[in-house]
């Protein structure tokens, strides 16, 4: 977040292209496991914006253990999602470009999630409809439902 404190130090609440990776984590069950956030309240996928110099998978790999306390690594790339356009509680715009991957798990450790960003996890059954944090949330739960369907 240094990074994008940064910026908006400078831009104060203007229109910002941000880059994004997300994932979806599925267990056994063929359940995704989605974050209520801590500012809206809403529901999403675990993820979040790149710091300067990562890349897409190490972006998502270091969200993923902050917002969902588990470590994953990148299966398949999903989609990128680029259309949409936010903005936060605080007036902040952003168009979010975010690459979102189907995921894995790599240990059965949990770690501690971020409180100022996740207030719980749950895991979310293909059938049922969360109230998503945003457009785009919306539009990977229905990319995953297809991937889900076709594969």
């Amino acid at each position: 977040m240094a990074y994008i404190k940064k910026i908006r130090q400078l831009v104060g609440h203007r229109p910002l292209i941000m880059t994004s990776a997300s994932g979806a984590l599925l267990n056994e069950q063929g359940e995704v496991l989605l974050q209520e956030r801590a500012d809206t309240g809403d529901w999403g996928f675990p993820g979040g914006y790149m710091e300067f110099g990562e890349t897409f998978s190490q972006t998502l790999i270091r969200e993923f253990k902050e917002d969902a306390g588990f470590a994953v690594e990148p299966q398949r790339l999903l989609k990128i999602l680029d259309s949409d356009t936010y903005t936060y509680p605080n007036g902040d715009v952003v168009q979010p470009v975010n690459a979102f991957y189907l995921v894995r798990r790599t240990t059965d450790h949990q770690y501690l999630t971020k409180p100022s960003e996740t207030v719980k996890t749950r895991y979310f059954g293909m059938h049922e409809s969360p109230h998503f944090f945003n457009q785009q949330h919306a539009e990977m739960w229905a990319v995953l439902k297809e991937y889900l369907t076709n594969r």
